[in-house]
């Protein structure tokens, strides 16, 4: 099983591990670059068309859905017929008016009747942590409620998209676990008012309950490694952290849902490469485009372990300057050891619905 890092033209990757690469590039360009039916899933949340322009650049409103679209034609070459795109967009509101944007649903409809994808299933992330906004509106006026759930579009490319929910089930409430221990005394097969028959097979144990498409992930994780030692270094060296990073259990549950140990995962919009880092833990190869260096070499520190502060930095350093820096070889060198082991696909614990003890920095 070839390294994901050889399906890319000498010269574009930054860093790699065991499992996969960090490229640096435009995303456009790396995609051209990838073979035919070479990727099984790309999770990415590319920058949202938000009114105050950010560091890592993001794209005006009416522009917004044109620009996107050009990722999204090109992935289809790179996917395989089984294979899926799973897109996160943020919404926003119109400039100096209390009224939303519609691009995030411009970009669905766009993306299945002009580039022909095929929408498996809306998801929506819930972000319960997010602080209120706009200001102007939800604070100060105090006539919007604050916008805490993104859209996540989960498309298909082919007419088989390859999924399977229980590897992402979620643990049963306290009463179904009460009806579990004792079937007869908590529940009787019967007709709902619905018309659908529940029979006694409802039950069953099933090692864990379907999740819905509402996934509530905080992302208000602070104090971690990664963060910390980002912060660190950005006084030390100057060199930024991208400021805008998803909760790992968002990537976690499609990864899980939708490919198998060994599968390869890409993220276009790779950014501090969350994505790599949850891929790699799940036993999946992985590659992640970004454009912007800097961010993309203090995105190192996710794959190191605890390494120490003048470690971390060199690295830093190194990747600043150098490319196709072998982060196990790094490590042997010059902290003596490697990097902490991956972990096995079926040592993940279950995907909650509502964050909890899975959580992990983001």
């Amino acid at each position: 099983m070839p390294h994901p890092s050889e399906l890319l033209p000498p010269g574009h990757v930054l860093y790699s591990n065991a499992t996969g690469a960090q490229a640096v590039g435009d995303s456009l360009d790396l995609l051209a670059a990838l073979p035919d039916r070479s990727i099984d899933l790309i999770v990415t949340s590319p920058p949202f068309p938000l009114l105050r322009k950010k560091s890592y650049g993001n794209e005006e409103q009416e522009a917004y859905v044109a620009w996107l679209g050009q990722f999204g034609a090109a992935a289809r070459r790179v996917l395989k017929e089984t294979g899926s795109f799973v897109l996160d967009v943020g919404g926003a509101y119109r400039k100096r008016e209390p009224f939303r944007s519609l691009h995030q649903f411009r970009v669905l409809i766009d993306w299945c009747d002009r580039l022909e994808y095929r929408l498996a299933e809306e998801f929506y992330w819930h972000n319960p942590s997010k602080l209120p906004s706009p200001i102007e509106w939800v604070n100060k006026r105090k006539i919007r409620v604050k916008d805490s759930v993104n859209t996540v579009w989960w498309f298909a490319n082919g007419e088989a998209p390859k999924a399977d929910v229980r590897r992402v089930l979620v643990p049963y409430s306290a009463a179904m676990k009460r009806l579990l221990a004792d079937p007869k005394k908590y529940y009787t097969p019967k007709d709902r008012p619905s018309e659908h028959s529940i029979s006694a097979k409802f039950a069953k144990d099933n090692g864990g309950a379907i999740p819905s498409n509402l996934l509530s992930y905080p992302n208000s994780r602070s104090n971690s490694y990664y963060l910390n030692t980002c912060k660190a270094l950005e006084e030390r060296l100057g060199s930024p952290s991208h400021p805008a990073r998803f909760p790992a259990d968002l990537p976690r549950f499609f990864i899980e849902m939708l490919t198998e140990p060994g599968d390869v995962v890409l993220d276009i919009f790779s950014g501090s490469n969350t994505t790599g880092e949850v891929a790699s833990n799940a036993g999946r190869r992985w590659l992640s485009f970004e454009k912007h260096r800097d961010y993309a070499a203090m995105s190192a520190l996710r794959l190191v372990g605890d390494v120490d502060l003048d470690t971390a930095g060199d690295l830093v350093e190194m990747l600043r300057k150098e490319m196709g820096v072998d982060l196990g070889a790094y490590l042997e060198a010059h902290a003596g050891g490697e990097a902490p082991p991956q972990r096995e696909a079926g040592e993940l614990p279950l995907v909650g619905a509502a964050g909890g003890p899975q959580q992990v920095a983001n």
